[in-house]
């Protein structure tokens, strides 16, 4: 079996690599300073390269692409660090509404709201209400990419049970309140007060299988981020002398950079595996995808935090990437269920 990635997937990666450039810390921070935590001009650069559209079927005028292709792109991104949340904000609202005008283009951008307070990671709405005209009343938390949003994607109970709403953030009786997380990025807290949006979809397991894809790109990512942090410090532990030698001819050095390097290699096996699982299966994919996060987190957050040891103090500082990688990795390592809770799905469904 061929595990290279095709052609297309090569171009996705290149495409991703060029727009994300090289580790800039002056202008990540400009970025981070935008107006919602990101620059809409940027985003616009995004959809122009079609990485919006990759997350859309082909049928329903995007570019179809398959689970492999977005993980290629997670990856890139996760390696370069970057600062764009094509995750949270592409394709998450893309997967979830692709037939929302505006989305796939750039010109309008979503986020999902899905996460209560105090209900750990339970995906299922509960406090959250919908009635039977579109009036939505209770309380969101955490909701990554919210302040650069123009619309969110409300998971919320309804008549007949789950549902998917879209209510634009201006909407009167919508609150948002905006604070920063772990990577810099803004997420927010949205009060709402019969604020009137439009009933998308009422299928929670369309959403669940959604849920199962943004699992496998998060740990994808994670994979990203993971090498971005082993090349950094073994370029770093070849160069960082001590008692007039390099640090990494250090025996105890060069195992720990082995057991970094072995971590990763299984991680990527994890990732691999769940991309060639049937989609949509049962167990199939969402047990692959629950289990490939759990691994790929423990493994990133396991290179993480020997990067940081071995870079020493200023490993935490934001003026190298390994910080900031760090950083991205524990935000995503708990979307959508830290590993304790990806590890017992995984064992439900084994």
């Amino acid at each position: 079996m061929n595990f290279e990635p095709t052609d297309d997937q090569d171009l996705f990666r290149a495409s991703v690599e060029r727009f994300a450039g090289t580790f800039d810390i002056v202008r990540r921070q400009a970025l981070r300073a935008a107006d919602g935590g990101y620059p809409r001009e940027r985003w616009a650069g995004l959809a122009e390269l079609g990485l919006l559209a990759l997350a859309v079927d082909a049928d329903r005028g995007g570019l179809g692409g398959s689970i492999g292709d977005l993980a290629v792109v997670a990856g890139a991104l996760g390696r370069a660090i970057a600062s764009d949340p094509w995750l949270e904000n592409g394709f998450l609202p893309l997967a979830l509404a692709p037939d929302l005008d505006g989305l796939a283009s750039g010109e309008r951008i979503a986020a999902l709201a899905f996460a209560e307070p105090g209900r750990r990671y339970e995906l299922a709405p509960l406090t959250v209400t919908v009635d039977a005209g579109g009036k939505v009343n209770g309380r969101k938390t955490a909701i990554l990419g919210g302040a650069m949003a123009d619309v969110l994607l409300v998971t919320a109970l309804g008549p007949g049970g789950f549902a998917l709403v879209a209510i634009n953030r201006d909407a009167p009786g919508v609150t948002c309140q905006s604070y920063r997380v772990v990577d810099g990025s803004l997420a927010s807290e949205v009060m709402l007060h019969d604020a009137q949006g439009v009933v998308l979809d009422s299928d929670p397991t369309g959403f669940a299988k959604v849920v199962a894809r943004a699992r496998l790109l998060a740990a994808a990512e994670m994979l990203g981020a993971g090498h971005r942090l082993f090349d950094d410090t073994l370029a770093y532990v070849k160069q960082r002398e001590q008692f007039g030698v390099a640090i990494g001819s250090f025996q105890a050095i060069q195992h720990r950079m082995v057991e970094c390097y072995a971590r990763l290699e299984q991680a990527r096996s994890h990732v691999l595996r769940a991309t060639l699982s049937e989609f949509g299966a049962e167990p199939g994919f969402a047990q692959a995808a629950a289990g490939a996060k759990a691994y790929v987190g423990e493994a990133a957050r396991h290179v993480g935090e020997e990067a940081i040891q071995l870079h020493g103090g200023m490993g935490q500082t934001d003026e190298l990437a390994v910080g900031h990688a760090f950083k991205r990795i524990m935000l995503l390592d708990r979307l959508f269920g830290d590993q304790a809770q990806c590890r017992r799905e995984y064992a439900v469904a084994a």
